[in-house]
């Protein structure tokens, strides 16, 4: 039986489209606020169609000496030009991408998932060193 964990996939995000890119500084001044932008698809376009989207983007911290992550957002992606007249007949889509911010007494590391409804789960991570 497979496990959750061995069905996320990782890659290089510029020679692969599914991967959530964290942009965040990598150094950050305790107790101030640390901006993150997660998005799916930054140097190659990922497809945004009723059937091959991204549907979403989950971010997490994980302090350094801590046992488990604390989830900062999960970002859902619902329209991706369907509409009553059928498949990609609608004008509205939504892109996926993630603004946040969050603060840390600790460094650690930031990590993103996204779903692709045809390639399945996707990660990355980012360590973040707070001084």
């Amino acid at each position: 039986m497979a496990e959750l964990k061995e069905l996320y996939q990782s890659a290089d995000w510029k020679k692969e489209k599914h991967v959530p890119v964290i942009d965040a500084a990598a150094k950050a001044t305790k107790g101030e606020w640390v901006s993150v932008t997660i998005s799916v698809g930054k140097e190659i376009a990922h497809p945004n169609t009723t059937a091959h989207h991204i549907r979403w983007i989950e971010v997490y911290f994980l302090g350094k000496g801590e046992k488990f992550p604390y989830q900062l957002g999960r970002s859902e992606f619902v329209a991706h030009g369907e509409s009553a007249q059928g498949a990609d007949s609608s004008t509205i889509f939504t892109h996926p991408e993630v603004v946040l911010k969050f603060k840390s007494d600790k460094a650690g590391t930031l990590f993103a998932s996204s779903y692709c409804n045809i390639h399945g789960l996707w990660q990355s991570s980012k360590d973040i060193e707070i001084a």
